[in-house]
């Protein structure tokens, strides 16, 4: 899924009228009843999913989830965490710090031997003992060390050698569980030495897993007792393959992932840890990712980026609908990277790919204005997928789960760059204004209903209804929260 659907952003905000700004109190007020009846009424062991029907009869993440299940993947239970420590910053309240602990404790339940989690947790006896959960262990027997023929010791779990213990890299899965428990480990006090050696463990996971060239995959399956062999993974750029299937060839031979901005998330994670611990190797890690971003750049005709490369850093497929291509949507996530990584550094290295990878993207704008998801290597044309999943140039009937046309981010990038260019790496991005926090605070209030809940039209897709009682949804939850936490930290 694409993750942008439910960040959080700024250009989200609008003024939506010129009513007096509500009072502290009134906010603070209305933050409490939605944090309450999230609490009290939508959790299930403390942890969260993506959506239920209004009445809470009905509950989906990415697939149908019963009383017992909760959601690690975005927007679940860390994403719900971080609204939490949003709120208790604003205002120190301890009854949303509890929350977050509740939360972060529901995370430590589903960590899995491998160091990270799956997609969801379950919390039934007889669907635990599907996973290998490090804590009350089922039947899914922990994987150390290497084996012959995995290089480095894992192996991708679309290969299925042991999904009860498959810590997911992909939709930010275990990289937003660990940066929300890096934040409540940070924030909790006393220490809490079970939530600290959580934490420990799935950083050193990730460390583990790295590749030489500095990507990430989709997932791994074991802790390993050394990182992926560097004679087999050895250190290249990118570069064209001679040719390329243009049907799905099912072997999964990518391993460095951009797609789904897996490799970025675990950078992002990374410096997180560095902040909260100081430790050299988290940074270490987090700028061998920037190398890799340099790396992966192709070469002229198409200086931008593809979703996954395999070890001769090739582009290569993914899914049946993710073929060999340049990708509109990664190479604008890769280039907000590099911008961070500059902000962060201050080392114009990472400048360097823009204004070529800048030029390409804005030659490639499809008549729309928009931009195609695939590229054709070396020839440009634009690729899509036929309802038979059979690559095409044309767009007329394209299968809608997927965005095989984005939108484009050129000119808010570009705008970012040139600022960066000008000013430097600590100059920032306008934060929205006061009157425009105001007028969201004020409709966000307006629109809690009489239990605390944001309440939305919409449909549960996994149940395949759209309830009479209408859905809530933790990514509006979250939203809100975070907006009106912002609004209390403005108002001081």
């Amino acid at each position: 899924m694409d993750r942008r659907s439910f960040l959080i952003g700024t250009a989200a905000l609008g003024v939506v009228g010129a009513e007096a700004a509500p009072a502290a109190d009134e906010v603070k007020a209305g933050l409490d009843r939605a944090i309450r009846f999230y609490r009290d009424k939508v959790a299930a062991h403390g942890g969260y999913v993506w959506r239920s029907s209004g009445d809470l009869a009905l509950h989906e993440g990415e697939g149908k989830a019963g009383p017992d299940t909760i959601w690690v993947q975005p927007p679940g239970t860390p994403t719900v965490g971080e609204a939490f420590l949003d709120a208790y910053d604003a205002t120190g309240k301890k009854d949303y710090l509890e929350a977050a602990r509740a939360a972060g404790q529901a995370l430590v339940q589903g960590q899995l031997h491998s160091g990270g989690w799956y997609y969801r947790i379950e919390f039934t006896p007889e669907k635990r003992k599907e996973f290998s959960y490090r804590v009350a262990p089922g039947k899914g027997a922990p994987q150390f060390g290497d084996e012959p023929g995995s290089p480095g010791g894992w192996v991708l779990w679309k290969q299925r050698r042991n999904p009860g213990n498959m810590t997911m890299l992909d939709d930010d899965t275990t990289q937003a569980a660990l940066r929300f428990l890096i934040r409540l480990d940070r924030t909790v006090q006393p220490a809490d030495s079970r939530l600290h050696e959580c934490v420990e463990y799935g950083l050193a996971a990730l460390t583990k897993v790295q590749y030489p060239v500095g990507a990430f995959t989709h997932n791994y399956d074991r802790l390993t007792t050394r990182n992926p062999d560097p004679a087999y993974y050895s250190v290249k750029n990118a570069s064209y393959p001679e040719q390329w299937s243009r049907t799905w060839t099912k072997d999964f031979q990518g391993c460095y992932m951009l797609n789904d901005e897996i490799s970025l998330d675990t950078m992002n994670t990374l410096f997180q840890a560095h902040d909260a611990y100081g430790k050299p190797e988290y940074r270490d890690a987090a700028l061998r990712v920037g190398e890799f971003l340099l790396r992966a750049q192709m070469p002229d005709p198409q200086p931008a980026w593809a979703q996954e490369y395999d070890r001769n850093m090739q582009p290569v497929w993914d899914r049946k609908f993710e073929p060999p291509a340049i990708s509109g949507y990664e190479s604008q996530s890769v280039l907000e990277s590099l911008l961070s990584l500059y902000e962060r550094t201050g080392d114009r290295k990472y400048l360097q790919p823009v204004p070529k990878a800048l030029a390409y993207l804005r030659s490639s704008l499809l008549s729309d204005g928009k931009l195609a998801r695939f590229y054709e290597l070396k020839t440009n044309k634009p690729l899509y997928f036929n309802l038979k999943y059979e690559l095409t140039y044309d767009r007329a009937q394209m299968p809608k789960h997927y965005g095989f046309v984005i939108p484009s981010r050129l000119e808010a990038i570009t705008q970012r760059y040139e600022r960066l260019l000008k000013s430097g790496p600590k100059s920032r991005e306008r934060e929205p204004s006061r009157t425009e926090l105001e007028a969201e605070a004020r409709r966000v209030i307006s629109t809690l209903d009489s239990r605390g809940a944001w309440v939305e039209m919409g449909g549960l897709d996994s149940h395949e209804v759209k309830p009479a009682s209408g859905i809530i949804s933790s990514a509006t939850f979250v939203k809100n929260v975070s907006l009106l936490a912002r609004y209390l930290r403005a108002k001081g």
